[in-house]
Protein backbone atom coordinates (compact mmCIF):
# COMPACT_ATOMS: atom_id res chain seq x y z
CA UNK A 1 0.00 0.00 0.00
CA UNK A 2 1.27 3.82 -1.41
CA UNK A 3 2.33 6.18 1.35
CA UNK A 4 -1.19 8.40 2.57
CA UNK A 5 -1.01 11.42 0.24
CA UNK A 6 -1.91 14.94 0.81
CA UNK A 7 -5.71 14.48 1.29
CA UNK A 8 -5.48 11.39 3.48
CA UNK A 9 -2.99 12.63 5.93
CA UNK A 10 -5.66 14.28 8.53
CA UNK A 11 -6.06 11.28 9.87
CA UNK A 12 -3.85 11.45 13.38
CA UNK A 13 -2.49 8.27 12.46
CA UNK A 14 -2.06 6.16 9.48
CA UNK A 15 0.73 2.91 8.58
CA UNK A 16 3.81 3.75 6.52
CA UNK A 17 5.40 1.47 3.97
CA UNK A 18 7.60 0.26 6.39
CA UNK A 19 4.66 -1.11 8.20
CA UNK A 20 5.81 1.65 10.83
CA UNK A 21 2.95 3.98 11.97
CA UNK A 22 2.86 7.44 11.22
CA UNK A 23 1.03 10.24 13.44
CA UNK A 24 0.32 13.71 12.06
CA UNK A 25 2.15 15.47 15.73
CA UNK A 26 5.51 14.29 14.81
CA UNK A 27 7.63 11.61 14.49
CA UNK A 28 7.35 8.12 16.11
CA UNK A 29 10.46 6.70 17.29
CA UNK A 30 11.51 3.36 15.27
CA UNK A 31 13.31 0.49 16.39
CA UNK A 32 12.78 -2.15 13.95
CA UNK A 33 13.93 -4.72 16.71
CA UNK A 34 13.39 -8.35 15.14
CA UNK A 35 13.59 -10.94 17.58
CA UNK A 36 11.57 -12.99 15.24
CA UNK A 37 12.08 -12.88 11.23
CA UNK A 38 8.72 -14.30 10.81
CA UNK A 39 6.08 -12.32 8.40
CA UNK A 40 2.94 -11.24 10.12
CA UNK A 41 -0.35 -10.94 8.11
CA UNK A 42 -2.01 -9.10 11.11
CA UNK A 43 -5.80 -10.49 11.75
CA UNK A 44 -6.38 -9.21 15.51
CA UNK A 45 -5.33 -6.33 17.72
CA UNK A 46 -4.30 -7.68 21.66
CA UNK A 47 -4.09 -4.48 24.12
CA UNK A 48 -1.66 -4.87 27.12
CA UNK A 49 -0.86 -2.69 29.70
CA UNK A 50 3.24 -2.80 30.25
CA UNK A 51 3.63 -3.38 33.71
CA UNK A 52 6.73 -0.81 33.57
CA UNK A 53 7.53 2.64 35.26
CA UNK A 54 7.59 4.46 31.91
CA UNK A 55 7.43 3.72 28.76
CA UNK A 56 10.89 3.75 27.87
CA UNK A 57 11.98 1.11 30.41
CA UNK A 58 9.55 -1.04 28.74
CA UNK A 59 10.44 -0.46 25.30
CA UNK A 60 14.41 -0.80 26.47
CA UNK A 61 13.06 -4.36 27.91
CA UNK A 62 11.07 -5.84 24.67
CA UNK A 63 14.22 -4.72 22.62
CA UNK A 64 16.92 -6.56 24.81
CA UNK A 65 17.60 -9.66 22.96
CA UNK A 66 17.94 -11.79 25.95
CA UNK A 67 14.07 -10.63 27.35
CA UNK A 68 11.83 -13.84 25.52
CA UNK A 69 8.86 -10.57 24.94
CA UNK A 70 8.55 -8.21 22.40
CA UNK A 71 5.55 -5.98 21.40
CA UNK A 72 5.23 -3.62 18.13
CA UNK A 73 4.20 -0.40 20.19
CA UNK A 74 4.60 0.99 23.22
CA UNK A 75 2.24 4.05 24.46
CA UNK A 76 3.36 6.44 27.38
CA UNK A 77 0.95 8.46 29.49
CA UNK A 78 2.43 11.48 27.86
CA UNK A 79 1.48 10.34 24.79
CA UNK A 80 4.80 8.86 23.89
CA UNK A 81 5.27 6.23 20.99
CA UNK A 82 8.02 3.70 20.58
CA UNK A 83 7.83 1.56 17.27
CA UNK A 84 9.77 -1.27 18.82
CA UNK A 85 8.99 -3.87 15.76
CA UNK A 86 6.99 -3.39 12.53
CA UNK A 87 3.49 -4.41 12.48
CA UNK A 88 4.31 -7.18 9.77
CA UNK A 89 6.72 -8.98 11.82
CA UNK A 90 6.33 -11.67 14.30
CA UNK A 91 6.21 -10.18 18.15
CA UNK A 92 6.37 -12.40 21.30
CA UNK A 93 3.47 -10.82 23.21
CA UNK A 94 0.93 -12.67 23.98
CA UNK A 95 2.09 -15.73 25.10
CA UNK A 96 -0.15 -18.87 25.68
CA UNK A 97 -3.56 -17.47 24.18
CA UNK A 98 -6.34 -19.09 23.11
CA UNK A 99 -9.91 -17.27 22.53
CA UNK A 100 -13.30 -18.54 21.41
CA UNK A 101 -14.72 -16.56 18.81
CA UNK A 102 -18.16 -15.32 18.37
CA UNK A 103 -18.98 -18.00 15.67
CA UNK A 104 -17.77 -20.67 17.80
CA UNK A 105 -14.40 -21.06 15.82
CA UNK A 106 -11.25 -21.11 18.55
CA UNK A 107 -8.05 -19.56 17.98
CA UNK A 108 -4.83 -20.47 19.16
CA UNK A 109 -1.17 -18.92 19.55
CA UNK A 110 -2.27 -15.08 19.20
CA UNK A 111 1.73 -14.23 18.62
CA UNK A 112 1.28 -15.71 15.48
CA UNK A 113 -1.72 -13.37 13.95
CA UNK A 114 -1.76 -10.52 16.41
CA UNK A 115 -0.45 -7.11 16.55
CA UNK A 116 0.24 -6.29 20.32
CA UNK A 117 -0.05 -2.61 21.34
CA UNK A 118 1.45 -2.22 25.13
CA UNK A 119 0.23 1.06 26.78
CA UNK A 120 2.46 2.38 29.96
CA UNK A 121 0.26 1.68 32.91
CA UNK A 122 1.19 -0.28 36.08
CA UNK A 123 -1.32 -2.72 36.62
CA UNK A 124 -3.48 -3.36 40.08
CA UNK A 125 -2.44 -1.25 42.94
CA UNK A 126 -1.79 -2.63 46.21
CA UNK A 127 -3.78 -0.68 49.14
CA UNK A 128 -1.73 0.67 51.79
CA UNK A 129 -1.94 3.29 54.98
CA UNK A 130 0.33 5.32 52.74
CA UNK A 131 -1.66 5.36 49.79
CA UNK A 132 -2.15 3.17 46.53
CA UNK A 133 1.28 1.48 45.71
CA UNK A 134 2.34 -0.15 42.29
CA UNK A 135 4.54 -3.29 42.45
CA UNK A 136 7.81 -1.55 41.72
CA UNK A 137 7.04 0.87 45.10
CA UNK A 138 5.24 4.07 43.63
CA UNK A 139 2.54 5.89 44.89
CA UNK A 140 -0.46 6.40 42.90
CA UNK A 141 -2.60 9.88 43.27
CA UNK A 142 -5.90 9.10 44.83
CA UNK A 143 -7.21 10.76 41.65
CA UNK A 144 -5.68 8.35 39.56
CA UNK A 145 -7.01 5.11 41.46
CA UNK A 146 -9.60 3.40 39.92
CA UNK A 147 -11.78 0.82 42.30
CA UNK A 148 -13.54 -1.96 40.08
CA UNK A 149 -14.58 -5.62 39.22
CA UNK A 150 -11.71 -7.01 36.90
CA UNK A 151 -14.01 -9.30 34.09
CA UNK A 152 -12.21 -12.12 35.06
CA UNK A 153 -12.21 -11.73 38.97
CA UNK A 154 -15.26 -11.98 41.93
CA UNK A 155 -14.09 -8.47 43.77
CA UNK A 156 -13.02 -5.27 42.73
CA UNK A 157 -9.47 -4.32 43.22
CA UNK A 158 -7.60 -1.08 42.38
CA UNK A 159 -6.12 0.22 39.61
CA UNK A 160 -4.13 3.08 37.94
CA UNK A 161 -6.20 5.03 36.03
CA UNK A 162 -5.35 5.13 31.94
CA UNK A 163 -5.17 9.07 30.74
CA UNK A 164 -7.78 10.50 28.45
CA UNK A 165 -5.28 10.95 25.40
CA UNK A 166 -3.80 7.30 25.87
CA UNK A 167 -7.61 6.28 25.47
CA UNK A 168 -7.95 8.22 22.67
CA UNK A 169 -5.04 7.55 20.90
CA UNK A 170 -5.18 3.59 21.12
CA UNK A 171 -8.24 3.68 19.50
CA UNK A 172 -7.40 5.76 16.50
CA UNK A 173 -4.28 3.78 16.01
CA UNK A 174 -6.60 0.88 16.25
CA UNK A 175 -8.53 2.72 13.23
CA UNK A 176 -5.35 3.18 11.65
CA UNK A 177 -4.38 -0.61 12.12
CA UNK A 178 -8.12 -1.85 10.81
CA UNK A 179 -8.18 0.27 7.90
CA UNK A 180 -4.74 -0.72 6.84
CA UNK A 181 -4.81 -4.56 7.27
CA UNK A 182 -8.47 -4.97 7.55
CA UNK A 183 -8.38 -6.48 11.12
CA UNK A 184 -11.62 -7.71 12.42
CA UNK A 185 -10.71 -8.19 16.10
CA UNK A 186 -9.56 -5.81 19.26
CA UNK A 187 -9.13 -8.42 22.33
CA UNK A 188 -7.55 -7.50 25.84
CA UNK A 189 -4.70 -9.92 26.75
CA UNK A 190 -6.90 -11.14 29.57
CA UNK A 191 -9.53 -12.10 27.16
CA UNK A 192 -7.24 -14.55 25.26
CA UNK A 193 -5.49 -15.49 28.55
CA UNK A 194 -7.73 -15.46 31.43
CA UNK A 195 -6.55 -16.33 34.65
CA UNK A 196 -2.62 -15.80 33.26
CA UNK A 197 -3.25 -12.00 32.72
CA UNK A 198 -5.35 -9.10 33.44
CA UNK A 199 -4.28 -6.13 31.36
CA UNK A 200 -5.10 -4.21 30.31
CA UNK A 201 -8.06 -4.71 32.93
CA UNK A 202 -11.23 -2.46 34.32
CA UNK A 203 -9.32 0.63 34.09
CA UNK A 204 -9.42 0.39 30.39
CA UNK A 205 -12.53 0.75 28.08
CA UNK A 206 -11.95 -1.88 26.51
CA UNK A 207 -15.41 -2.94 25.47
CA UNK A 208 -15.86 1.09 23.97
CA UNK A 209 -12.95 1.36 21.81
CA UNK A 210 -13.08 -1.67 20.15
CA UNK A 211 -17.00 -0.80 19.75
CA UNK A 212 -16.37 2.50 18.56
CA UNK A 213 -13.46 1.16 16.08
CA UNK A 214 -15.41 -2.24 15.02
CA UNK A 215 -19.01 -1.44 15.02
CA UNK A 216 -19.18 -1.24 11.63
CA UNK A 217 -17.94 -4.37 10.82
CA UNK A 218 -19.34 -6.33 13.43
CA UNK A 219 -23.11 -4.79 12.63
CA UNK A 220 -25.43 -6.84 10.34
CA UNK A 221 -28.88 -6.47 9.88
CA UNK A 222 -30.28 -8.61 12.97
CA UNK A 223 -28.39 -6.12 15.04
CA UNK A 224 -30.18 -3.00 16.50
CA UNK A 225 -29.21 -0.17 18.89
CA UNK A 226 -31.72 0.47 22.00
CA UNK A 227 -32.30 3.78 23.50
CA UNK A 228 -30.47 2.94 26.74
CA UNK A 229 -33.29 0.69 28.77
CA UNK A 230 -33.01 -0.06 32.18
CA UNK A 231 -33.83 -3.70 33.27
CA UNK A 232 -33.00 -6.58 35.80
CA UNK A 233 -31.91 -9.73 35.83
CA UNK A 234 -34.57 -12.23 35.98
CA UNK A 235 -32.68 -16.02 35.60
CA UNK A 236 -31.22 -17.04 39.00
CA UNK A 237 -27.30 -16.75 37.64
CA UNK A 238 -27.06 -15.14 33.79
CA UNK A 239 -23.79 -15.54 32.38
CA UNK A 240 -22.85 -12.56 30.43
CA UNK A 241 -20.35 -12.98 27.50
CA UNK A 242 -17.88 -11.38 25.01
CA UNK A 243 -20.29 -11.67 22.09
CA UNK A 244 -24.19 -12.39 21.21
CA UNK A 245 -23.55 -16.74 21.66
CA UNK A 246 -23.89 -19.19 24.24
CA UNK A 247 -20.48 -20.30 23.21
CA UNK A 248 -18.65 -17.14 23.78
CA UNK A 249 -16.60 -16.72 26.66
CA UNK A 250 -17.81 -15.15 29.92
CA UNK A 251 -16.08 -11.63 30.52
CA UNK A 252 -17.28 -12.20 34.49
CA UNK A 253 -18.52 -13.24 36.75
CA UNK A 254 -22.41 -14.76 36.06
CA UNK A 255 -24.95 -11.62 37.04
CA UNK A 256 -27.51 -12.80 39.83
CA UNK A 257 -31.46 -12.32 40.31
CA UNK A 258 -32.53 -8.70 40.49
CA UNK A 259 -28.98 -7.55 39.50
CA UNK A 260 -29.55 -3.96 37.73
CA UNK A 261 -28.77 -3.65 33.69
CA UNK A 262 -28.92 -1.34 31.15
CA UNK A 263 -29.88 -2.76 27.61
CA UNK A 264 -28.05 -1.03 24.56
CA UNK A 265 -27.86 -3.16 21.77
CA UNK A 266 -29.89 -6.32 20.64
CA UNK A 267 -28.73 -8.84 18.23
CA UNK A 268 -30.78 -11.92 17.74
CA UNK A 269 -32.41 -11.77 21.27
CA UNK A 270 -29.47 -11.42 23.14
CA UNK A 271 -28.75 -7.69 24.90
CA UNK A 272 -25.40 -6.16 25.23
CA UNK A 273 -25.43 -4.53 28.72
CA UNK A 274 -24.32 -2.76 30.72
CA UNK A 275 -23.92 -3.54 34.64
CA UNK A 276 -20.63 -3.93 36.76
CA UNK A 277 -18.71 -5.12 33.49
CA UNK A 278 -20.43 -4.90 29.57
CA UNK A 279 -21.12 -8.04 27.83
CA UNK A 280 -23.75 -9.86 25.74
CA UNK A 281 -26.90 -11.63 27.96
CA UNK A 282 -29.53 -13.81 27.08
CA UNK A 283 -32.53 -11.54 26.38
CA UNK A 284 -34.80 -14.40 27.57
CA UNK A 285 -33.66 -13.56 30.87
CA UNK A 286 -33.94 -10.29 31.11
CA UNK A 287 -36.75 -7.90 31.95
CA UNK A 288 -35.92 -4.56 30.46
CA UNK A 289 -38.34 -1.22 31.42
CA UNK A 290 -39.32 -0.20 27.85
CA UNK A 291 -42.12 2.40 29.14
Amino acid sequence: MPEPTDTTRTAPFWIGDDHNLRARSGPVEARNVLKDQRDLAPEAIVIHYTAGASPESSADSLSDPDVKASAHLVLGRGGELIQVTPFNKVTWHAGKSEYRFGDGQVRKGFNGFSIGIEIDNPGELTATLGGHRTWFGRTVAADEVVEAVHRNQATAGFWHAYTADQITMVQEICRALVGHYGIKHILGHEEISPGRKTDPGPAFPLDRVRNNVLGANRRDETEFDLYPSPGRVTASRLNIRAEASPTSPRVSVPLESGAPVTAVREQNGWYYVRAQVAGWVDGRHVELDRG
